[in-house]
């Protein structure tokens, strides 16, 4: 089978994909034929090294100091070609998807997962390609929007980045909430805002679409605090996906600043919160918007892609 690694960090051309045999699962674990996998501007970051200021040091301490000691790729889609001793509630030839999490080492033909791990049931509405792209940004559109901004229906949100893995999610789930959503994003992926749910969208090189707003999301960190506070609404939330550590420590220490409330952080990536979001999906909330599509021996490629972080949709390689 294909495997992709890391030899150094740098540049795609520091991705390289071997040939490995196929593993056995243990007892308690489910052996995964992969069929796509997302590749994320996670995955691009932790191959380069590069990270929002002040968090190199201590990526670096947490995966390798000179290299990066995990594998390519965090989430799957594929189906299940054999079970270890022990295994019930899987079946060959069943359709799965999920999340290895930070460690990764989905970028490869077949991977073992425990049974009892962060893999589900592939729903039907889904095929692999948008099952692949499903919960990168899904799982943090939804926790930041539910769970820490506690968006209300007929609130105002607006989404920084609209069209992206993250920002894309954010559109539906805020729809979906009953928000009125207004969106940034490039003049070219104006029609995917709106498709996606956005009313008023603008382009992000030009001045936001005017507040005020009770949410805004940024994806990016372009806006930062400076550039939201004037467009947020009294008790409003800012919620900076990207944050460099000045300003998670800052958002950590005093989160509340006349009235408004800044919210940055990881999410969460465990069951419970992947079986919420598929719950959101078949309640007609989300499904990831694709971008492209790359055979998996492109995957130097698609990391390229990754690293301008403006594509537009969820950028997946398939092993088919």
């Amino acid at each position: 089978m294909r495997v992709a690694s890391y030899t150094a960090y740098g540049g795609p051309e520091t991705i390289v994909i071997r040939e490995a045999p196929v593993p056995v699962p243990a007892a308690g674990e489910v052996l995964v034929r992969v069929h796509a996998a997302p590749v994320t501007a996670g995955d691009a970051r932790l191959r380069s090294g590069h990270v929002p200021r002040g968090l190199g040091p201590m990526l670096r301490l947490a995966i390798g100091l000179t290299r990066p000691r995990v594998a390519p790729g965090w989430a799957f889609s594929g189906e299940v070609a054999a079970l270890g001793p022990g295994v019930a509630g899987f079946t060959p030839g069943q359709r799965v998807f999920g999340l290895t999490g930070f460690k990764g080492g989905a970028h490869r033909d077949y991977l073992v997962i425990r049974a009892d791990g962060r893999i589900l049931p592939l729903p039907e509405t889904l095929d692999h390609l948008t099952g692949a792209a499903f919960f990168f940004g899904g799982l943090t559109a939804a926790e930041f929007l539910i769970d820490r901004a506690k968006l209300a229906p007929g609130e105002r949100l607006l989404v920084c980045g609209a069209t992206g893995a993250v920002g894309g999610a954010a559109v539906q789930i805020g729809r979906h909430l009953g928000a009125e959503v207004s969106a940034t994003a490039s003049r070219a992926n104006h029609p995917l805002a709106r498709d996606l749910g956005a009313e008023a969208v603008t382009d992000y090189r030009d001045a936001p679409p005017p507040g005020p707003f009770d949410v805004i999301l940024d994806v990016m960190g372009r806006l930062g605090r400076a550039g939201a506070w004037p467009l947020l609404a009294p008790g409003g939330r800012y919620v900076q996906i990207t944050a460099s550590l000045a300003e998670f420590l800052g958002a950590s220490l005093r989160p509340v600043r006349e009235g408004r409330r800044i919210i940055t952080g990881s999410n969460k990536d465990d069951l419970p919160s992947m079986r919420r979001l598929v719950a959101l999906h078949r309640a007609g909330g989300y499904t990831p918007a694709l971008g492209p599509v790359l055979p998996f021996e492109r995957l130097a490629e698609a990391h390229a892609i990754a690293e301008s972080f403006h594509k537009p949709g969820n950028l997946v390689v398939t092993m088919d």
